[in-house]
C-alpha cells in the first residue's frame, strides 16, 4: 500500500510506489494529478480486445491531468514501473502551484501539445496503414473537440 513519505503543504504530498503498484483505476472519480519524481509509470486501457498500453511516463512526466482538468472519471489506469516516488498535487493545490510556479503551467502546456502531436500522428498513421477507414477516421474526427 502507498504511503505519504513527506507532506509539503496541504494541498500536496509525496507517495511511494512499488513495481506494478496500481496507483488509480480506469473510472475511479479523484482528481489528483500527480508528478513523477522517480521511477516510471505505465498508463493503461482496457478495450474490448484487452488492455492495452497507451503510454510509459518518466521523471518530470504529469499524469492525471484529463480527471483533473476536465472533471471526469478516470480515463485509464495507472501503475507504477520498478519503484516510483511521486508528488500528489490535490485538485485545491493546483491553481496554487501554478501561482507560485508559472513555469509549471507553460511546462505542462508544452507537454499536452506533445501528446495531441504525438496521438495525431499515431491516428494518421492508423488511417494510412490501412488498420483504420477513412470514414471511420472523419466519424471520430466529426465528433471530437479537436474538429470543431
Amino acid at each position: 500500500m502507498p504511503i505519504a513519505l513527506e507532506r509539503r503543504f496541504n494541498h500536496e504530498h509525496i507517495r511511494e510506489f512499488s513495481d506494478g503498484e496500481i496507483i488509480f483505476k480506469e473510472g475511479d472519480e479523484d482528481r489528483d494529478l500527480f508528478i513523477i519524481q522517480e521511477g516510471a509509470v505505465e498508463i493503461r486501457k482496457t478495450t474490448i480486445e484487452g488492455e492495452i498500453i497507451l503510454a510509459e511516463l518518466l521523471r518530470g512526466d504529469f499524469f492525471g491531468d484529463m480527471a483533473l482538468l476536465q472533471n471526469i472519471p478516470r480515463f485509464a489506469s495507472a501503475y507504477s514501473k520498478g519503484k516510483t516516488k511521486v508528488l500528489v498535487l490535490h485538485p485545491g493545490g493546483f491553481l496554487l502551484k501554478i501561482r507560485r510556479d508559472p513555469t509549471f503551467a507553460f511546462e505542462m502546456l508544452q507537454q499536452l501539445s506533445s501528446r495531441v502531436k504525438v496521438s495525431s500522428e499515431k491516428f494518421l498513421e492508423a488511417v494510412q496503414s490501412g488498420k483504420m477507414s477513412s470514414e471511420m477516421a472523419e466519424d471520430i474526427l466529426n465528433t471530437s473537440s479537436v474538429a470543431k
